[in-house]
């Protein structure tokens, strides 16, 4: 990392990426289903069955077998059934249900798991107090969940506000993004979060050193700003340290 970036622990910081969960074209709320997912050093696919695989880098239980033995090809995760998204983080792994709770495991140094808790987990735990969950992502270290009615949740790192509640604060269970309404779609990059709203317009919190927020400043926020000059939005992704947004231009229709 350059002196303006930190470092992500452990690990070039330039190796992380992240998926965004799509928001639906009709700007419907509705379950966003994630087909693969990858951290730096791991792996996860769910499978028609509502069961998830994962392979690679164990050190922390983030392939959820119940070892820390990392393997070369995929394994179950243990006790997941009736999954629909799933996302990687560094070194954890979420997973929503169909019943729209969500489960995390691997490393939890910094509460990412959502569980109360700062302990490692080899299988599944449910983060705590979060139901009717339509998406999830996952960054460096901190998790993000978008609930049916809107409303955006968020836990685990928070050093640069990338959790949204107005404070710098870790949290070990999920709190509630501020001012955030209509959310459609969330991604996460390394420190920083971003939401679509149903109006087109995209929010963004967290470290902005390299204005990946898109707020016309490089100040670090922790709570959402509106990203300048993007309307008509249908789509997001965060990268490490830089921000996308897919817009869909309306056609001028031609006259008969």
């Amino acid at each position: 990392a350059t002196a303006s970036q930190p470092a992500v622990k452990g690990s070039p910081a330039n190796i992380f990426t992240t998926n965004a969960v799509p928001s639906a074209g009709e700007k419907k709320m509705q379950v966003a289903g994630q087909k693969v997912a990858g951290g730096p050093y791991h792996s996860l696919t769910l499978k028609n069955d509502g069961t998830v695989w994962a392979w690679g880098r164990n050190d922390f239980g983030e392939l959820g077998n119940g070892t820390t033995t990392s393997r070369y090809t995929p394994v179950q995760v243990k006790g997941l059934t009736n999954v629909v998204a799933i996302a990687a983080g560094y070194d954890h792994s979420l997973a929503l249900r169909s019943d729209g709770t969500v489960w995390a495991w691997g490393l939890n140094g910094n509460g990412q798991l959502g569980d109360g808790t700062t302990t490692n987990r080899t299988t599944p735990v449910q983060v705590k107090g979060l139901t009717n969950v339509v998406a999830i992502a996952a960054g460096v270290y901190h998790s993000l969940a978008i609930r049916s009615d809107g409303t955006v949740w968020t836990w685990g790192y928070n050093t640069y506000g990338q959790l949204g509640d107005g404070t710098t604060t870790n949290k070990t269970t999920p709190v509630q993004v501020k001012g955030l309404t209509n959310v459609v779609a969330i991604a996460a990059g390394v420190y920083h979060s971003l939401a679509l709203r149903s109006d087109g317009t995209v929010w963004a919190w967290g470290y902005n050193t390299d204005g990946q927020l898109g707020d016309g400043t490089t100040t670090n926020k922790t709570t959402p700003v509106q990203v300048k000059g993007l309307t008509n939005v249908v789509a997001i992704a965060a990268g490490v340290y830089h921000s996308l947004a897919l817009i869909c231009q309306v056609m001028g229709q031609l006259g008969g």
